[in-house]
């Protein structure tokens, strides 16, 4: 397995893991073939964090599952429904340059364990929160978002550092497949335990076991220290030129950068900015699709007089299974789609992954903007359009993160992925639900209470997810023309 080599290369520093090395003074190993066969290990590895980033959003998107037993549980709003997953989103993102920070120079497998034992400790104890203690139920969304911000910020950095480019794109997009596995379970787990025991608190109590059998999967097979892969590591090794971090001390000290220093360098990469502000219009989309629309297409059916109001202590859950379902196929199928035609085109063009994100988004707004309008007569229609504006969205996941992985710099690759998060999350899916909520507040208060206005509401509140999707295409439009020039920078 990749040992801790406490080392440097020389010409490179950027090139050395420093969330995962230390300088202890070790010589570095060869890079032969290991005896315990590297490449199996490394699956192993990968399986473990898409296991963890699978329970990380089934934890995430339970609360959308059985979001109309939530809300009338507690009595709650739209807006004050939609403060949930805001407030979730919140915690997530602040929490995540804290964690980028820490994960470029300390024990990436600690944190990690760390974070699954936190989010699956507090998911159990919200399950026991009762109906007159709202704000705590709200505390612990927030609180389980600061755990699932550790993993979601290091998890990827350590596939980079196990694979060099041309496997990075399929591991990344297998990994990222279980984003949307994740949510659809999430949706489907919560709607199934809310129906089969007749309480939706025990949706918040299934995860927790899952999380511990990760975490007891992390302590077992993932190396404490990983070493990065390039190509440029193995030729230096080989021809001697790496030396030990503890001859180097000035080497190691201008590697060893400040957080400061490392956000100002991305905020002059013009590739990193346009496509974060493309990935934060996703972010923006699928915030607000995920919240909300298991509810929209409840209200929907009942304008149709498909299935009546909601009078029963739980409610009818099946427009979540479904749309657990639709996110699950359309995921797997777009990150697939994504990461394979990323493959081909880039061989023809250099500018093929950005382009391939901004057509998607496009047509994702396109097919969204659709079935806003079809709801109130067709709802198989708005189905079928909800899932292709659903496979179009999932078709950049992997592709947006390569492009963050190619144009940035090792030494400051956990630092970017968090300020992307920090950027996509507040001015994305952090504001998104709660702004879908109060916006169709205002419109019910306009209007005469009713179950037609109950739908348009949200109808016409949702219209925005497809005018902020046509920007984010537009912002990925804009990373085409700089993408060439940042990617030799970074190599360079």
């Amino acid at each position: 397995e990749h040992e801790d080599t406490g080392l440097l290369l020389q010409p490179l520093p950027e090139g050395q893991n420093y969330g995962a090395a230390a300088a202890d003074g070790t010589r570095c190993p060869s890079v032969s073939v290991s005896r315990n066969n590297p490449t199996k290990r490394d699956c192993l590895v990968v399986a473990v964090l898409c296991f963890g980033n699978l329970i990380n959003f089934i934890d995430w998107f339970i609360v959308p599952g059985v979001l109309l037993d939530i809300q009338k549980y507690f009595g709650l709003s739209d807006g004050k429904t939609g403060l949930l997953q805001t407030v979730f989103t919140l915690c997530y993102m602040l929490a995540a340059p804290i964690f980028g920070y820490l994960g470029d120079r300390y024990s990436r497998k600690i944190i990690l364990g760390a974070g699954i034992f936190f989010w699956s400790g507090v998911t159990l104890g919200s399950s026991f929160v009762t109906e007159s203690h709202y704000r705590i139920f709200v505390l612990s969304r927030g609180l389980v978002g600061i755990g699932s911000a550790s993993y979601s910020t290091i998890a990827p950095t350590i596939i980079a550092d196990l694979f060099e480019e041309g496997k990075r794109t399929t591991v990344l997009s297998i990994f990222y497949i279980f984003i949307p596995v994740g949510s659809g379970f999430g949706y489907m787990l919560a709607a199934a335990m809310a129906k089969s025991t007749g309480d939706w608190h025990w949706a918040f109590r299934v995860t927790p076991c899952m999380g511990g059998l990760a975490l007891l999967l992390l302590i077992l097979l993932v190396p404490h220290r990983i070493q990065r892969k390039t190509a440029a590591h193995r030729a230096l090794s080989i021809s001697g030129m790496i030396r030990r971090a503890d001859e180097q001390p000035d080497v190691h000290r201008a590697a060893k950068s400040t957080w400061c220093q490392d956000v100002g360098s991305l905020v002059k990469n013009c590739s990193f900015v346009c496509s974060s502000l493309g990935l934060t219009a996703m972010a923006f989309v699928t915030g607000a699709l995920g919240m909300w629309m298991p509810l929209f297409l409840y209200r929907a059916q009942v304008v149709q007089g498909i299935v009546p109001p909601c009078l029963q202590e739980s409610c009818n859950s099946s427009n979540s299974l479904i749309f657990g379902g639709i996110t699950i196929g359309t995921g797997i199928l777009g990150i697939i789609a994504g990461a394979e035609a990323a493959r081909r085109l880039r061989k023809i063009n250099n500018k093929a992954d950005p382009l391939i994100c901004a057509t998607s988004m496009f047509m994702s707004a396109l097919c969204l903007y659709i079935a806003l309008m079809v709801a109130q007569t067709n709802i198989l229609s708005t189905f079928i359009f909800i899932a292709f504006g659903e496979l179009f969205l999932s078709v950049n996941w992997a592709v947006v993160t390569d492009i963050l992985l190619y144009v940035v710099t090792p030494r400051r690759q956990s630092t970017a992925i968090a300020l992307q998060i920090l950027v996509s999350h507040l001015l994305g899916d952090a504001g998104s639900p709660y702004l879908i909520g109060i916006i169709s507040n205002a419109i019910q208060a306009r209007n005469i209470p009713s179950l037609q206005w109950s739908f348009r509401s949200m109808q016409y509140s949702f219209v925005i997810c497809a005018f902020v999707g046509v920007f984010g295409g537009g912002f990925f439009l804009l990373t085409s023309f700089y993408i060439e020039e940042d990617r030799k920078e970074a190599q360079r």
